[in-house]
This record gives C-alpha cells, structure tokens and sequence, in this order.
C-alpha cells in the first residue's frame, strides 16, 4: 500500500485529539476510505504532518475531509526508515 504524507501549516490539535490519533494509529484502524494512520508529527505553532497509508491521494483528501479538516499538498513517499 502507498504511503503519503501531507501537511497543515495551522491544525491546532487539541489534546483528546492527538489521544485519540494517538489510539487510533496504535490500534491499526483502516477508515471507511483505506486510509491508515502511520504516524503524526506536530507542533504547538500548529504545524503538522500527517503519514498516512493509503490507496491514493484522493482518498487521503476524503479522510481528511471525513473529519472537516482542509487538506493541502498530499506526496507520496518511497518509504519509511
């Protein structure tokens, strides 16, 4: 499966949710989209990094857009170290 990764300049994540990405990431849970959280990398500034699994970029945009959160650029990766 192809990994992705996109970014948000501003997505100010509350603590429930990144308990919950946090949950859901460790949990393995593939969406309604095939879309599988890897890994999430964020800041206080509200910058964030999404590493997504997923079959293509559009359904990284339509897992974005289940939770109401704009999604930009989406690049797909080689890999993972």
């Amino acid at each position: 499966m192809p990994i992705f990764m996109d970014f948000h300049d501003d997505l100010q994540l509350s603590p429930e949710m990144i308990g919950t990405i946090t949950q859901v990431t460790h949990d393995g849970i593939v969406d309604e989209h095939g879309v599988r959280q890897v890994d999430l990398f964020h800041n206080t500034d509200g910058k964030v990094y999404c590493l997504l699994e997923a079959p293509d970029a559009d359904a990284v945009r339509k897992h974005h857009d289940t939770v109401g959160v704009s999604c930009g650029e989406v690049h797909e990766v080689s890999g993972v170290l």
